[in-house]
C-alpha cells in the first residue's frame, strides 16, 4: 500500500492513497482512515461515503479484497491491544488490529502458539478470521474461525454485536472478506506448546503420484504437513516435490543448550527487496535453475531436524517487501482446492502448468481435513495447490480462465483472499452458500455501507 498525493489528516488519521493487494495488481485510490477507538471505527462507518468502505489489516491479501476505489479503506492496525490472556485455560482476548505476530510474541513465552498460521506472521487477527486462513495444519486443526469463540463486530447499522459460533452471523464473517462488518475483537483458542522449536522430518518425492502417496499415508502422524512442488518440471519428474512435516518440539528433544530458553521466539531478518529490481528476472530459465538447485539440495529422508517457528512457517517474512522480486508488474497466486476423489484433475492442471512453463518458484501442495462453517471460507475436503506467477506473462489471464473451468467442473473452488481475476459466473458453483451469504449481507447491510472491489467484481 502506497500514499503518495492529497494527504488531508484528521482526527483519525486519514489519507487520499492508492491502495494494492500484495501481489501488486490492479491498484486503485480510496480515503484511508485509521481509527484508534473503537469509538473512531463506528465514526468511520458512519462517514465513509457513498461509495462504502471495507477494513483492512496489514494488506496481505493477494488479490482485490482490501481494496475500495473511489471509497474509503479502514486501516485497523492502531486497534492492537492484547486485552487478556488465560495462560491455564489456553486462550486471548485481543483487538483484530493485532498481528499473529504480536501474538507469538506475548503467548510463546507462556507456552501458547496461535491454532492457525499462513505462510507469513505479517496477518491481523481480524484479517485471519476475514479470510479464514488456513495453515499447514488444516488437516488436523482447521481454519483460523475454527478456534475463533467469540468475536466483536461493528455492523453498518453502528451497532457493536457479540457474534459466536454456530449463528449465521458468524458463519457469514468467518470467510466474508469483511464484507458484514469491522470486527473490533476476537476470543481466540490456543495451542500448548512446550518449545519454540520445530520438529521436522523432510524427504523427496519424485512425481506427483509419489507425492501424493506419501502424504495420503502418512499426513495423518503429523501436526504440519506440506510440500514444495517443481511446477516446471516435465515428463516422468512432472509433480516432483519436496515434502516437509513436522511438530512442536517437545521439551525432552532439545539439546542442553537449547533447554536454558526454550520458549524463546527468534526472528531473523535479512535486507529488504529493494523498490525498483530491472525487469526479467523471473524467468523459465532462472526459475527453473532455483528449482533444480532447491529439489536437488534437499535431503532424501531426513527426521527430527530442530528448526526455529520462523524458519517451518514463516521463511519469506525474514526478506522484507520480497513481492517486489516480480517487478512493477506484480504478480497473480493462484489457490484452488478440488476434492478427494478427484486426483485426475489436480493431475490434468499441474500436467498443464507443467506444459505451459509458468516460472513459478513458490509452488505449494497441501491436503485439507473437514470442511469449515464459514459460508464463504475456502477449504473443503481435499488437495490444494497454490502458486506465484508474475502477472505479465503473456496470455496469463486466458490460461487461468481455463484453469477456473477444470476446478469448477471438477467440483472445486479458487481462494477468495488470493484472487484478483476470476469470473463472477462461477462463483456460485465453487460457493454453494453464495446465496445465504449475499441475502444476510443484504438484510444486515442495506444501504451497502460495506464493499470492496472483489466485491464489485464478483457481485458479493
Amino acid at each position: 500500500m502506497s500514499a503518495d498525493t492529497d494527504s488531508d489528516p484528521d482526527v483519525m488519521g486519514l489519507d487520499h492513497t492508492t491502495v494494492t493487494g500484495w501481489g501488486r495488481t490492479a491498484p486503485t485510490a480510496a480515503r484511508l482512515i485509521r481509527p484508534r477507538t473503537y469509538e473512531e471505527a463506528a465514526a468511520a462507518v458512519r462517514d465513509c461515503g457513498a461509495r462504502g468502505g471495507i477494513p483492512r489489516g496489514l494488506g496481505r491479501a493477494y488479490g482485490d479484497a482490501a481494496q475500495n476505489a473511489g471509497g474509503s479503506v479502514l486501516d485497523m492496525t492502531a486497534l492492537d491491544r492484547v486485552h487478556a490472556i488465560d495462560a491455564d485455560g489456553g486462550t486471548v482476548l485481543c483487538d483484530a488490529g493485532v498481528s499473529l505476530h504480536r501474538l507469538m510474541e506475548v503467548l510463546l513465552p507462556l507456552g501458547w502458539f496461535v491454532p492457525v498460521t499462513p505462510g507469513t506472521r505479517y496477518v491481523t487477527v481480524g484479517g485471519a478470521i476475514g479470510a479464514d486462513i488456513h495453515g499447514k495444519n488444516h488437516h488436523v486443526s482447521g481454519s483460523f474461525a475454527r478456534h475463533v469463540l467469540a468475536l466483536e463486530l461493528l455492523t453498518a447499522d453502528g451497532e457493536i454485536r457479540t457474534v459466536i459460533p454456530g449463528t449465521p452471523l458468524f458463519d457469514a464473517t468467518a470467510g466474508g472478506m469483511g464484507l458484514t462488518g469491522v470486527i473490533l475483537t476476537a476470543t481466540i483458542r490456543l495451542q500448548p506448546v512446550e518449545t519454540s522449536l520445530m520438529s521436522v522430518d523432510t524427504e523427496r518425492a519424485t512425481d506427483l503420484d509419489d507425492l501424493m502417496a506419501r502424504l495420503a499415508a502418512t499426513d495423518h502422524r503429523y501436526r504440519y504437513s506440506v510440500a514444495w512442488i517443481d511446477l516446471l518440471a516435465r515428463g516422468a519428474a512432472t509433480g516432483r516435490a519436496v515434502l516437509t512435516r513436522g511438530d512442536h518440539a517437545p521439551l525432552d528433544a532439545l539439546p542442553a543448550r537449547l533447554r536454558r530458553d526454550p520458549l524463546a521466539f527468534r526472528t531473523p531478518r535479512l535486507p529488504a527487496t529493494p523498490a525498483i529490481l530491472p525487469e526479467g528476472l523471473l524467468t523459465r530459465t532462472t526459475v527453473g535453475l532455483f528449482n533444480e538447485l532447491w529439489y536437488r539440495k534437499a535431503p532424501r529422508a531426513r527426521t527430527g531436524q530442530l528448526q526455529r517457528i520462523s524458519a517451518f512457517f514463516h521463511p519469506l517474512d525474514g526478506v522484507p517487501h520480497w513481492n517486489r522480486v516480480y517487478g512493477r508488474g506484480g504478480f497473480v497466486q493462484y489457490q484452488f482446492v478440488v476434492g478427494y476423489g478427484r486426483e485426475d484433475a489436480l493431475r490434468r492442471i499441474v500436467r498443464r502448468i507443467s506444459e505451459r512453463r509458468c516460472p513459478s518458484f513458490l509452488a505449494v501442495l497441501k491436503r485439507f481435513g473437514e470442511s469449515d462453517p464459514g459460508w464463504l471460507s475456502f477449504p473443503v475436503p481435499g488437495w490444494t495447490l497454490a502458486l506465484d506467477i508474475p502477472a505479465g506473462l503473456p496470455g496469463l489471464g486466458a490460461f487461468l480462465d481455463e484453469l477456473d473451468e477444470e476446478v469448477a467442473a471438477a467440483g472445486g473452488r479458487v481462494y477468495l483472499a488470493k484472487d484478483a481475476r476470476l469470473r463472477p459466473e462461477l462463483l456460485a458453483a465453487m460457493y454453494p452458500r453464495l446465496d445465504d451469504f449475499r441475502e444476510l449481507r443484504g438484510r444486515m447491510d442495506p444501504r451497502g455501507v460495506f464493499v470492496s472491489d472483489l466485491a464489485r467484481r464478483l457481485s458479493l
